[in-house]
């Protein structure tokens, strides 16, 4: 037997034709004698019927169950009056048949697609039955759509696909490397590449001018709902484009991308936004702009109060006091919800979460209810509900602690508020977070460390100026934010040998770390070396927004769980001590032995 069609293609247009199809029992009925059959493939549903008058048939048809996988030979009818499925492409015919053949018998399956209460770890430690489900096939398909789009697009604008190495050495991306032990090279070890990054550097020195790669990375971090030991990211780089020229060729791929997938518009240009507005009105570097709470400043409005948990950080310039109104909020909030809000923020280092619900706001000090008011001025309260915009009905959350902390907190309760309380609109926002710190301060560590990576280029083309202000120096840095997650980002690199040496030093890097990690790019900057940038976007997050997923693992056919084990294969395991001795390498917690 000879498949003619996909199950989702028989409809109305095959009535009275016979087809051959294929697939997986997915749902057996019997009703008077007559059996249905759902049969599965990737493509959809289609109803089987199975008729007495058929007595062959009938008998296999009898022996049939879920999972089994059959071909069938047979008509293509209208469905009876009455029986018609409108949520189906295929729901308004059935194949009436004549011949079956059973390929193959399932054990009774750990589930049923359609249960959707399986945990996560049952649905990994069998993936392949999981796979089998419409939604996990739908987003598989997806992701093939997007590369495929991607690769059109970049070789429509003159990329050209490159791999670059697997096994590597360590490159500094910010997380734990994966090591590989050299046979050849007894005690050395191989790093599994974080992202391709000084490769595609060294391909823009060759000359290449336009690269790009689906390349697989690598990163020993602890994991959630967005991250995987092994992911895949769109890397890109260029020769002789700017800053801003980059950005456009870029946007333009994710306009279209997602015009030509899903049918959506985003718009004629993304909203540029710079981190320090960013961090200001939002608390986060990657703000959702679906969401219309904002944070507001409000330390000169306290500097001068007696009230020292507001005064305090207000005269530190490495704080800020900042104000979150949620409009209705003091109607709609009970004190235990408050409560709660407040044990949330100290997940994020805040020590408390002060509050004001605004009453009546005809009635000034009277018609506010806080534990904090009685340590107000009334000038104070008069300018902060002034500033914020503050109506009867509305309550204030207040942070008071250092930069990143009041930050941290408060951003992450105008997401949690916005959820909580519906106020955040659908579809799709994206945006631009450009002008990033070149460095930022490590308190435990007493330097400084990239905000990026030390190969992005500062805004500042002087050496001696980045050298003199690194707190106050921006970067050529940019990311793309869709709906409050970064989906991609990248920079303008350094390609002049003095500026990566000044940016080195501002690290604390010496010359003899620096020539050890990396001295083939230093080399390759002596030798003409042009002016160049990229960005790379994690294809895992970009097809879990597209297909409104709630985890990159169910965008990844074999994902890993949290804990970064794969409950299919049962990886990592244990090696024998035979192999363990080829590779010079002995373990603290014992092995297998030969």
């Amino acid at each position: 037997m000879k498949r003619s069609h996909y199950c989702g293609q028989v409809t109305e247009t095959l009535v009275d034709a016979r087809v051959e199809v294929c697939g997986w029992v997915h749902r057996r009925r019997d009703h008077g004698g007559v059996i249905f059959i759902d049969l599965r493939d990737r493509e959809g549903l289609l109803q089987v019927v199975f008729d007495p008058d058929c007595a062959e048939t009938f008998v296999q048809a009898e022996r049939l169950r879920s999972e089994f996988v059959m071909a069938v030979r047979g008509t293509v009818r209208p469905r009876p009056e009455g029986t018609i499925n409108a949520n189906l492409p295929t729901g308004r015919v059935e194949l009436y048949a004549d011949s079956v053949e059973l390929l193959n018998r399932a054990e009774t399956p750990p589930f049923h697609l359609d249960d959707d209460t399986v945990g996560e770890e049952t649905r990994l430690k069998f993936r392949y039955m999981d796979l089998r489900r419409p939604e996990m096939l739908g987003n598989l398909r997806l992701r093939h759509r997007v590369t495929q789009y991607i690769r059109r697009y970049m070789d429509d604008n003159g990329f050209v696909d490159v791999e670059t190495p697997i096994l590597t050495r360590a490159t500094p991306e910010g997380a734990r490397d994966y090591l590989v032990p050299s046979r050849t090279h007894p005690g050395s070890f191989f790093a599994l590449p974080q992202s391709p990054q000084l490769f595609k550097q060294l391909l823009m020195m060759s000359g290449l001018d336009r690269y790009y790669q689906i390349a697989r990375c690598f990163r020993d971090e602890d994991l959630r709902a967005d991250r995987q030991p092994e992911f895949t990211q769109l890397d890109v780089e260029t020769s002789f484009l700017s800053q801003g020229e980059i950005m456009d060729l870029m946007e333009a791929l994710i306009r279209g991308l997602f015009a030509e997938t899903l049918g959506v518009d985003l718009g004629d240009s993304f909203q540029r936004m710079s981190w320090a507005e960013a961090m200001g009105r939002f608390g986060s570097d990657k703000p959702d702009l679906r969401n219309p709470l904002e944070l507001i400043d409000i330390q000169d409005l306290v500097a001068n109060e007696e009230f020292k948990v507001f005064a305090g950080p207000a005269n530190d310039p490495g704080c800020r006091v900042t104000a979150l109104c949620v409009p209705g909020g003091a109607e709609k909030l009970s004190r235990s919800q408050i409560d709660g809000y407040t044990a949330f923020v100290g997940n994020y280092g805040a020590r408390g979460l002060a509050w004001i619900k605004v009453n009546d706001r005809a009635k000034g000090r009277e018609g506010l209810q806080s534990p904090i008011v009685k340590n107000l001025s009334d000038a104070a309260l008069d300018g902060i509900l002034e500033r914020t915009g503050a109506s009867s009905g509305d309550i204030l959350f207040f942070g008071a602690a250092s930069f990143k902390i009041v930050s941290d907190a408060l951003g992450a309760l105008r997401l949690k508020l916005g959820n909580d309380l519906g106020l955040a609109a659908g579809g799709w926002r994206a945006l631009w977070v450009v002008d990033w710190p070149m460095f930022e301060w490590d308190d435990k560590e007493a330097r400084w460390q990239a905000t990026n990576h030390p190969f992005t280029a500062p805004q500042t083309a002087d050496a001696e100026a980045l050298a003199n202000d690194p707190a106050g120096t921006l970067s050529q840095g940019y990311d793309m934010v869709l709906n409050g997650v970064e989906i991609g980002g990248g920079s303008v690199r350094i390609h002049r040998p003095e500026m990566q040496a000044a940016v080195f030093k501002i690290l604390g890097i010496s010359d003899e770390e620096a020539r050890e990690k990396f001295g083939f790019l230093l080399d390759a900057l002596k030798f003409g070396a042009p002016p160049h940038g990229g960005l790379a976007f994690g294809i895992d997050r970009l097809v879990m927004l597209m297909a409104g997923a709630g985890s990159i693992r169910d965008v990844i056919a074999f994902p890993k769980t949290q804990t970064a084990h794969c409950p299919l294969t049962n990886a990592p395991g244990t090696v024998d001590t035979r192999q363990l001795r080829e590779l010079s390498i002995k373990t603290m917690l014992g092995s297998k032995t030969a």
